[in-house]
């Protein structure tokens, strides 16, 4: 009794939390703890200043990322960048296998000095030694499978860099969040890039981030009954059956 006591108490309190939604819209996710607000918040690592001679100053045409002509891709932590979603693969895969085997085997010794005429005389009725043993035996297999998949997503999602590593990549990591009624969708992109794959736009596409996470999913009130009930899930995984 006291483990089925202590497994009713552990699932109470977990949906106690679930008790405080009801009725209401799902929060969002606080902003001021993500890893992104304190990548933009922190502060920036020291840089060692360049000598610039004073017609550098003077000149219109400098580099820097404020000026006209400057370069203004993410290159540095708590830099935002684009991140350009689009996905559509597809995979067709069928195998088909026939297979079929046939064989007998026949011996027998129907004239051997007589022997196999005596020896008819002590065995059961229909019995003869004409045909010592026979065999047949037949077998056949037939199988098919085929597999077809097909994705498609087309999203856009603004993206923090995180860290800039010693080799250079950027680590980039981006959340969005939208609420419709009651049902909040989340999409979540998480990998490392180089910086020389961003475009002029300050965009990249997921293909060229290394260690790509893309999670596209939601919570809510059609996410809840979407999914099994907490009980299910655990008898799902204890049950042997």
């Amino acid at each position: 009794m006291r483990p089925a006591l202590i497994a009713l108490v552990a699932l109470s309190v977990a949906s106690c939390g679930r008790l405080e939604q009801v009725g209401r819209a799902p929060d969002f996710t606080p902003v001021e703890s993500s890893n992104e607000f304190y990548a933009m918040s922190a502060q920036p690592m020291p840089e060692e200043p360049g000598r610039r001679t004073a017609a550098q100053e003077a000149s219109l045409w400098s580099g820097n990322r404020g000026s006209l002509l400057g370069d203004r891709r993410a290159a540095a932590r708590g830099d935002i960048l684009t991140v350009v979603i689009e996905i559509d693969d597809k995979a067709e895969i069928s195998n088909s296998t026939d297979r079929s085997r046939s064989s007998s085997d026949t011996m027998g010794i129907p004239q051997m000095f007589g022997i196999p005429q005596r020896l008819d005389r002590h065995q059961p009725t229909g019995a003869s030694m004409a045909t010592a043993y026979e065999t047949t035996s037949d077998s056949s297999y037939a199988g098919d499978g085929s597999v077809a998949r097909k994705e498609k997503l087309t999203l856009r999602v603004a993206a923090t860099v995180l860290d800039r590593l010693p080799n250079g990549v950027l680590r980039i990591q981006g959340n969005q969040e939208v609420r419709v009624n009651f049902e909040v969708r989340e999409l979540v992109v998480t990998g490392f890039v180089r910086p020389e794959d961003v475009s002029r736009q300050n965009e990249i596409t997921y293909d060229k981030i290394a260690g790509a996470r893309i999670s596209y999913g939601g919570r809510g009130q059609i996410t809840d009954v979407q999914q099994p009930r907490i009980g299910q899930q655990v008898a799902d995984i204890l049950l042997p059956f």
